[in-house]
């Protein structure tokens, strides 16, 4: 789960990370209050979307007048931001941050990140800061330190003088740095994060480190022990049939192909969209519809799949272990006759009860495809939804 810049600068504000005065406002009339409750020459109005890269996409701006806020407010909400971190529709704009304008001696990059092939929490860090972050990543990858932190020890000072010296930091900026670092250490533990990234992490010109920006991604499994990070939740931002699948207990996620796949574990889900794209086609989407499914939520997986009509077909590859394949083939034949279907459905089923399931498709009379293997099962799907026969 993601959250917006200012929530997370809230929560920067519980664990001592420093960072700028400010108030999210959802008008531009509000945007203009929040400007005059800070005392600063400047303002910065920035808009709130679920995507990095705003500022080259005319989504942070710096103004110097009341005017400027309430006018740039009014440019933003409302309208949906495209940056190269979202798909052509971009997302919406539903809020703005207003804060007060920083003088920046100085950019760093610094993110607490969970490192799945050492399976140690890792910071990473960089004195070449800013907006094309990833641009030093690829093309001059040694200006990054990275520093894995013990589960056991936890962070020590050691390793934050050592981020402090990779940054070039003076004295009294290394203790500084050792307080934002230790925050992030700890609010990573406290509520469950996946990753925490300050871009950029500011000198302002008296010396001070302030995070200027701030994104936090945190562990699905976890959020239930979290109730105040679920509330920040904002489905307004997130794909719509995602977060409809979330209601289920679903594993959904949108492509951009025209044949629906609907399979049971991640693994499989993988090998169904890769044996489509071998023969040819495209998927339309990743569904797993996990191991312990029922009738309801089969309906509700054909739903989804079928709800923004650019499906041509759709592929059911089902291995029938904790699930069985008589308990799928009545969702499926549920979903089709409830929802008048008229594109075609290839079904390969294997497993637990095959034999039920594959005699209820087949005494249907609702015209579905059944398949005896996956090869075949993906070779068919793609012709059909090119309208071959």
């Amino acid at each position: 789960m993601n959250i917006h810049e200012y929530q997370a600068k809230q929560l920067f504000k519980e664990f001592a990370i420093p960072a700028p005065q400010g108030a999210v406002a959802t008008t531009p009339e509000q945007a203009q209050q929040a400007a005059q409750s800070l005392s600063t020459p400047a303002w910065v109005v920035k808009a709130q979307i679920h995507a990095g890269a705003r500022g080259k996409a005319g989504g942070v701006k710096v103004a110097r007048t009341l005017d400027e806020v309430k006018d740039y407010s009014a440019a933003m909400l409302g309208t949906r931001l495209v940056t190269h971190q979202t798909d052509a529709a971009g997302l919406p704009v539903n809020s703005v941050w207003v804060e007060e304008a920083s003088a920046i001696s100085q950019e760093y990059y610094l993110s607490l990140l969970l490192d799945r092939e050492s399976e140690r929490l890792i910071f990473i860090a960089s004195a070449a800061g800013g907006m094309d972050i990833e641009a030093v990543a690829a093309e001059t990858p040694e200006k990054i330190v990275r520093v894995p932190v013990h589960p056991a020890a936890g962070l020590q000072p050691y390793q934050c003088r050592q981020v402090a010296a990779a940054l070039g930091l003076g004295k009294e900026q290394q203790s500084q740095l050792q307080t934002i670092m230790n925050g992030l250490y700890q609010l990573f533990l406290a509520k469950d994060a996946s990753q925490i990234e300050i871009n950029p992490l500011i000198q302002t010109d008296d010396g001070k480190l302030v995070a200027l920006d701030g994104k936090i991604n945190f562990d699905d499994n976890a959020i239930p022990l979290h109730p105040d990070i679920a509330a920040m939740r904002d489905a307004s931002q997130e794909d719509a049939k995602e977060a409809e699948a979330k209601q289920f207990d679903l594993n959904y996620i949108t492509l951009d192909g025209n044949i629906g796949c609907m399979v049971n574990g991640a693994g499989l889900a993988m090998a169904t969209m890769d044996m489509v794209k071998l023969k040819g086609g495209a998927p339309a989407n990743f569904l797993d519809v996990g191991g312990g499914t029922n009738k309801d939520k089969v309906k509700a997986a054909f739903k989804l799949i079928l709800s923004d009509g650019t499906t041509k077909a759709v592929l059911v590859n089902i291995f029938g272990g904790i699930v069985k394949c008589d308990v799928i083939a009545a969702g499926i034949l549920a979903a089709v006759e409830e929802m008048h279907l008229t594109i075609p459905v290839v079904v390969r089923l294997e497993g637990t009860n095959v034999e039920q399931g594959l005699a209820m498709l087949k005494d249907s009379g609702l015209g579905l495809y059944a398949a005896e293997d996956l090869n075949s099962a993906a070779e068919q799907a793609v012709k059909l939804a090119e309208g071959v026969a």
